[in-house]
């Protein structure tokens, strides 16, 4: 028979690895960061359909872009929900009111994710507002248009093997070993990768993220505040 202390040991074991991973769960993947990312779908997760096998161009370009275009729409969507709430919080700031501390995680969180210098890691009332202004400079829909037109160009129509077997339609690289696809023409110098995604969620996010971060962009964006503040659609024209 189990002694009563072994049980009592086994019992005090499991509680201690079940904290553990609660802990580990909850410090890998914060509330904030979670409501900030969209959330993949199971269509996302889904093997990326043979484009190739269409029996003609017509319908290979059709099912490419009945592929893409609603996780794009999705995200955008996305993008506009946390534009509104950047613009709630500087509208309570204008008027001299304090910010939640949620929301202060999250313009921490989003400055971070989209490349906004934190000058005051306080975020005292001026500093918070000129965060906020820089954030609506970057947090953005992309037109889908401009998004579906590149991600052909890249993928090939979506037959290329980065885009079948890593969901990646953008050309997007990745620089840690192991990180993704290793070029077949690589230069014997050179350490990037084309980057492997898990869905097609995180490879969208990934690719608008980077047009609305990167300073290789910064002339889109600029394009696309002015258009905002004339009050004019954003187009991928």
């Amino acid at each position: 028979m189990i002694r009563k202390t072994s049980i009592i040991r086994i019992c005090l074991s499991l509680a201690v690895a079940i904290a553990l991973v609660c802990y580990l769960w909850l410090v890998s993947t914060s509330p904030v960061e979670k409501s900030l990312i969209p959330e993949s779908s199971k269509i996302s997760t889904l093997p990326v359909p043979d484009f190739a096998s269409s029996e003609s161009v017509k319908d290979k370009k059709e099912a490419f872009f009945s592929y893409l275009e609603p996780e794009v729409i999705k995200q955008n969507q996305h993008l506009l929900g946390i534009r509104h709430e950047l613009q709630m919080m500087l509208r309570t700031l204008q008027r001299d009111e304090d910010l939640a501390h949620r929301s202060i995680e999250k313009i921490q969180w989003l400055a971070s994710e989209y490349r906004v210098t934190l000058e005051d890691a306080q975020l005292d009332t001026d500093s918070a507002q000129d965060v906020l202004i820089a954030l609506l400079r970057k947090v953005d829909i992309i037109p889908v248009d401009l998004v579906l037109v590149q991600a052909a160009n890249e993928s090939a129509w979506g037959t290329s093997r980065f885009a079948q077997n890593g969901y990646n339609f953008f050309g997007l690289w990745c620089f840690v070993k192991g990180c993704g696809f290793v070029p077949s023409r690589r230069d014997a110098d050179s350490n990037h990768e084309v980057a492997k995604f898990e869905n097609l969620t995180d490879a969208v996010y990934t690719y608008l993220r980077n047009l609305n971060r990167h300073d290789a962009y910064s002339d889109l964006r600029e394009i696309r505040a002015s258009l905002r503040d004339n009050h004019r659609s954003i187009s991928g024209t």
